[in-house]
């Protein structure tokens, strides 16, 4: 609960200062052991607090509001709420000297050694040799940072195992050898501190055995002491090196698709975990993806991939329709050569519940290369004892992606959210708001921050630049 936006909305809506108190420090005493003198005292407090920030102006001060929700857009849900929203952000950052930006759609980010103007020394290129192979172009430092899933908070070790996984395949998907990850957690104030070592166990047990150490991070209380309850928040990010990058524009007209088995990961789990069938969470505990990976970038066969991708953004759903509309091509996907790939005792729990596997993250690799090279990549992918086939293609023509069912070509653009998996979203799913009014009114609050960033960096710049 947070008790500053408790306080501003029963401000707005004509509630006395006393009778704001008197609620508060109810609410208050339910959470916390705490004396009812204690409890009025910190309402008291927060109200203070609350009429000292209240009706500030200036750039610095306020913003111009959307009047969307971000549960209403959608924004988290992976689904076109979501991609919609990420495409403002790309605009809000702009054109960056990047070699591969936000505005590309990748789920990590390239940028080459050396480009702000400064010289790329031989110790440099002697440290990314071990990693990368020699001759081909680069070497590029790539960055991500995945936010672990919200509904893991009870559950530390699973949060932090699964979103460390996640921002290592976003490195590896990028053709890059991660060499460290970076982590952050904040838990409300009534969290126990045990929080925080449990997700860090879950981060370094993955990269105690991907050998990818945790190098610095940071931790916090959600809302200092604005927040009460235990909920917990948190990220981890990873920064590699690559000389082949293996973007989604990359994705050229003649490639084969090819997929990996997939058994999910924070998705999977919290589906499992609030639909009744714990037992699944244990197939989602494995580093499969991440050692072919690592086979992958050891091997010759990497500088024959245009592209790769791992299977989470809304699931293929999602990540197919972003891979056509980044690169301009049509991706044609079939059908009966996907549902394979899926780990059995999740596909028999998405199938009971009634989730489409399409639509929800499998966390499966996903590559494109010419046929020419299926045969090596394909080989060494099996190599490591994980399973992998060729289920689509890349043709010439207007950006799109289809789905092959019974020899027919259907839509297969990505739905507002994610398939609903958890009882709570099924409920969510339900209910729906105008998408264009949105899409309108979220426009035009990015047009206002980027106008404001404008202003500010006119003021902040030296004179010289």
């Amino acid at each position: 609960m947070d008790v500053e936006e408790f306080v501003r909305h029963r401000m707005d809506e004509g509630f006395c200062n006393d009778d704001i108190v008197i609620k508060l420090a109810s609410h208050i005493k339910r959470i916390k052991s705490v004396t009812p003198a204690y409890a009025e005292s910190f309402a008291r407090a927060v109200m203070q607090e609350v009429e000292n920030t209240r009706g500030l102006t200036g750039d610095f001060f306020s913003y111009e509001r959307s009047g969307v929700r971000m549960g209403d857009l959608g924004v988290g849900s992976r689904g076109t709420g979501d991609f919609f929203a990420h495409r403002q952000i790309a605009r809000i950052i702009g054109r960056t000297s990047a070699s591969v930006g936000v505005d590309e759609m990748d789920d990590a980010g390239a940028v080459l050694l050396g480009s702000r103007g400064k010289a790329v020394n031989k110790n440099d290129l002697q440290k990314t040799s071990e990693v990368s192979k020699p001759g081909a172009e680069g070497p590029y430092i790539v960055c991500t940072v995945d936010g672990m899933h919200s509904r893991l908070s009870d559950f530390p070790f699973l949060a932090g195992f699964h979103v460390t996984r996640a921002t290592l395949r976003d490195v590896y998907v990028m053709g890059a050898h991660p060499v460290m990850l970076f982590s952050d957690i904040h838990v409300a104030d009534d969290g126990d501190v045990a929080k925080i070592f449990d997700y860090t166990a879950g981060i370094t047990a993955v990269g105690e055995v991907m050998d990818v150490p945790l190098v610095t991070g940071s931790t916090l209380r959600i809302g200092g002491d604005m927040v009460l309850g235990s909920r917990m928040t948190g990220c981890v990010g990873a920064v590699g090196v690559a000389r082949h990058l293996t973007a989604r524009k990359e994705t050229r007209p003649g490639d084969v698709i090819l997929m990996t088995e997939g058994a999910g990961g924070g998705t999977i789990a919290t589906a499992a975990l609030y639909s009744g069938f714990p037992e699944v969470v244990d197939a989602t505990v494995n580093l499969n993806f991440l050692l072919a990976s690592e086979a992958l970038l050891a091997s010759d066969a990497l500088i024959s991939i245009h592209s790769m991708t791992d299977v989470t953004n809304g699931g293929l759903r999602g990540d197919v329709y972003e891979m056509a509309e980044t690169a301009g091509c049509r991706i044609v996907i079939e059908e009966t050569k996907v549902g394979s790939l899926v780990e059995p005792a999740v596909a028999k729990m998405l199938l009971e519940l009634s989730i489409d596997y399409l639509g929800v993250s499998l966390d499966a690799l996903l590559i494109t290369a010419p046929r020419s090279a299926v045969p090596a990549i394909t080989d060494i992918i099996r190599g490591t004892g994980v399973t992998i086939r060729e289920i689509g293609r890349v043709e010439e023509g207007k950006p799109e992606s289809v789905l092959v069912v019974d020899g027919v070509e259907q839509d297969f653009t990505p739905r507002f959210r994610e398939a609903a998996y958890t009882p709570l979203k099924k409920v969510v799913e339900s209910q729906r708001c105008d998408f264009e009014e949105m899409k309108m009114k979220v426009r035009r609050a990015a047009d206002a921050a980027i106008d404001k960033k404008q202003r500010v960096i006119e003021r902040i710049k030296p004179e010289s630049s």
